[in-house]
């Protein structure tokens, strides 16, 4: 394996992921659920404990619920717990934040100065395991741990036959809803909620957009942004539902959206601003404020959400309300291509053989520790990747937000040159919304640079 240092200062513009890691407190967890990761470290030749003392670096963003408003004293927890089994681990945390963390990660990787542990998702790491960044995880992996998760998932985390993300926690993306709006403008029956799948189609959304607009003119119908890469999961899935489309085609070499349907409803988000269906000034507003404005009470419906984000926004609503998860609509009513969340964790390789073995013993325990596995899990709000656990928590949400996996589909951020591609997708956006081109112009110019982007990307990779 090259070590960190070969090549690190090549290294331009990792893109910002809008990585969705959250937290959900015990009053949402089934205590008494039996399926849980089960230990695997005794079985785990990565993980044979070392007999000398080791120090490691673990960056981390907020991935689990901040236990009495303190951001990483969860995290300290697990530390200790780790401790007790391996106390030749010296295990030091840094918190970084979903804004500047990402920045930082850069800076830390080009001065080689990367932490040795990470706990993030497919659209960066896979990025740094193309670029020869991290340690394998491939020793670390059983044949009951490979079984028992999907292949999509393993195919997220790999780059050819080399691991280099161990999969965790999962949640497919999708919109929500302010339940209690709807009840109070007696329009609950325009949404989807009596339908098992909650399938709907475009027409049937946007007679819920012109409710909230007529009933509650003190309320955003809905919402969209287009000012940074963060969430841009949300706006691509939107567009490319709506216009029952794909945002790459199936083997991810080359852009699909830039298809009339998915033009026009780019054109359609427009002018739903304009109209006031959609929220002012969208170009401006990144994905964290749309979701702040749901929170405030002043959005009915959002774009960028999961079982995984319901969990953390417990703490921050502005106002009660409940919120409700719903799928994307087409403009057919047909069954909607939903993104998976998906977060593990990864090893940067700083060239010391100890710092990676104790970095590996650290993530097996995370993720299949028999008491720390399942509760690591439900306080980061999200599902499991592993088939066999099931039934964490009592919510009729997350009972949704697992049958709502039946539609998930491949994520682009396995494509190659994906890194490149998102930068192009926000600037076309933004010219959309503006008014400097039409959907299909946008789209068009979006699709000229990112298959651009790729085929370089191919081409450095042979």
């Amino acid at each position: 394996m090259t070590v960190m240092k070969k090549g690190l200062m090549t290294i331009v513009g990792v893109a910002l992921l809008g990585m969705q890691l959250a937290a959900c407190g015990n009053s949402n967890t089934n205590t008494n659920a039996t399926n849980a990761p089960s230990n695997t470290a005794s079985d785990t030749p990565a993980t044979e404990a070392a007999a000398k003392p080791v120090e490691i670096t673990w960056w981390n963003f907020p991935t689990f619920q901040a236990l009495d408003g303190e951001v990483g004293k969860y995290e300290k927890e697990i530390i200790a717990a780790f401790n007790e089994k391996n106390p030749e681990i010296k295990v030091n945390l840094e918190m970084i934040t979903f804004e500047g963390g990402p920045e930082k990660l850069n800076v830390a990787i080009a001065s080689n100065t990367a932490p040795d542990v990470i706990y993030d998702a497919p659209g960066r790491i896979i990025d740094w395991g193309k670029k020869d960044l991290l340690a394998p995880l491939n020793d670390m992996v059983t044949d009951e741990v490979k079984n028992d998760i999907s292949p999509a998932f393993w195919k997220q985390s790999s780059v050819g036959d080399q691991i280099y993300m161990y999969p965790i926690n999962t949640a497919p993306f999708m919109m929500a809803v302010n339940k209690t709006i709807f009840e109070k403008i007696g329009a609950l029956d325009l949404l989807p909620l009596n339908k098992e799948d909650r399938t709907w189609t475009f027409d049937e959304y946007k007679k819920a957009l012109q409710a909230v607009k007529e009933k509650a003119p003190e309320v955003i119908p809905t919402g969209f942004f287009a000012k940074s890469q963060a969430g841009d999961q949300g706006t691509r899935a939107y567009i490319a539902n709506l216009g029952v489309s794909r945002f790459l085609n199936e083997d991810n070499s080359a852009v699909a959206i830039n298809t009339d349907n998915a033009a026009k409803a780019l054109d359609w988000i427009v002018q739903a601003t304009n109209d006031k269906l959609s929220v002012a000034g969208a170009a401006s507003l990144a994905a964290a404020d749309v979701n702040d404005l749901f929170l405030q009470g002043k959005l009915a419906f959002t774009l960028n959400y999961s079982a995984v984000l319901k969990a953390q926004n417990v703490s921050k609503k502005m106002v009660e309300f409940e919120d409700v998860l719903l799928p994307f609509p087409t403009m057919d009513g047909s069954e909607p291509k939903l993104e998976p969340y998906l977060g593990g964790m990864a090893v940067f390789n700083n060239g010391n053989e100890d710092k990676i073995a104790a970095s590996k013993k650290l993530i097996d325990f995370i993720a299949n520790d028999a008491v720390y596995g399942k509760k690591n899990l439900i306080q980061t709000g999200g599902l499991s990747v592993r088939n066999s656990v099931t039934g964490l928590y009592n919510d009729p949400e997350y009972t949704y937000a697992e049958y709502a996996r039946k539609f998930t589909t491949d994520a682009p951020t396995i494509a190659d040159g994906y890194a490149d591609i998102r930068t192009f997708w926000f600037p076309e956006l933004q010219r959309a919304l503006i008014g400097g081109a039409t959907g299909k112009e946008a789209l068009d110019s979006f699709a000229k640079s990112a298959n651009e982007a790729i085929a370089k990307a191919k081409a450095a990779a042979k």
